[in-house]
């Protein structure tokens, strides 16, 4: 478990301890792994990633070049053209068209580039938008759940009437540790089991007050509001861009995995319940 501090999951897991920027501890880390998970996440935020992303990636490859490891990235879909975006497949057009999905376009690219030199043996295992316990980066859980347990509106961008399927987290993290442990799963790109079920974020919101037990209140949130509350809150700086992800559709298929291994998606209303099962508990706790 490589992080700034990391933490035990299992009790026979090994910790090591490093600063992910500085690049020359990355060698050391990766030295002696056979299988090289890559899910850490940077600050979500524009010049941050086209700083760090690019050159942590590279060392990455590099280390795993150098000691004959295998390499998984956990990756979203933000690389995908906006044509992609009411059905997302492994696929789907590749042509960014936002400056943080050309910053994740890049990290593909580097990768995949090795792999066809065969260079690396690589997979990039992708979710969609996530939802789930233990989750403080999921725009579901912080503008949705998160306000409703507190009495307050319900949160939304763009169309609320349009599909939005998203990915279980817990899912993810079971598929992403499949993946990483199949040989023949190597040299592409994988879709992780998500939500199959057509529901609206409308839909998506009665879901989560119904299992609160709370009234839908929803407050819509335009895009001339973001840039102004992006003055106070400098993350809502970083959503203007990605809005174009709310305004249609946004199906992300994941039927290729469903085939090869048959798992399918936690469903939708087992995955909030067992999320806000894990939140009042947590509440109590505190």
């Amino acid at each position: 478990m490589v992080s700034r501090n990391p933490k035990k999951v299992n009790e026979t897991d090994e910790l090591y301890p490093i600063d992910v920027n500085d690049l020359s501890q990355i060698d050391k880390a990766i030295a002696g792994s056979e299988v090289v998970y890559v899910v850490i996440g940077f600050e979500y935020k524009l010049s941050v990633w086209q700083k760090v992303w690019p050159s942590f990636m590279k060392a990455v490859i590099n280390a795993c070049k150098t000691h004959n490891a295998k390499l998984v990235f956990f990756d979203n879909v933000y690389m995908y053209d906006k044509s992609a975006i009411p059905y997302m497949t492994e696929t789907s057009a590749i042509n960014a068209p936002s400056k943080k999905g050309e910053v994740r376009q890049q990290l593909h690219e580097m990768i995949m580039n090795e792999v066809e030199k065969k260079n690396l043996t690589a997979l990039i295992a992708r979710a969609a938008d996530f939802y789930g316990p233990d989750n403080k980066n999921s725009g579901l859980n912080m503008m949705v759940v998160d306000n409703l347990m507190k009495g307050k509106k319900a949160q939304a961008f763009g169309d609320i009437n349009k599909i939005h399927t998203y990915t279980y987290t817990p899912d993810a993290a079971k598929a992403t540790a499949l993946l990483g442990n199949t040989m023949d799963a190597y040299n592409q790109v994988w879709h992780v089991p998500t939500t199959k079920e057509n529901i609206t974020n409308l839909q998506w919101i009665q879901l989560i007050s119904n299992e609160l037990k709370v009234e839908a209140k929803i407050q819509l949130v335009p895009v001339w509001l973001i840039k102004i509350l992006g003055l106070f809150i400098p993350i809502m700086k970083e959503f203007p861009e990605m809005i174009y992800q709310n305004e249609e559709d946004y199906i992300f298929d994941s039927s290729k995995f469903e085939k090869r291994f048959g798992i399918t998606a936690t469903k939708p209303k087992d995955g909030i319940r067992i999320l806000i099962e894990s939140l009042k508990t947590q509440n109590t706790k505190q």
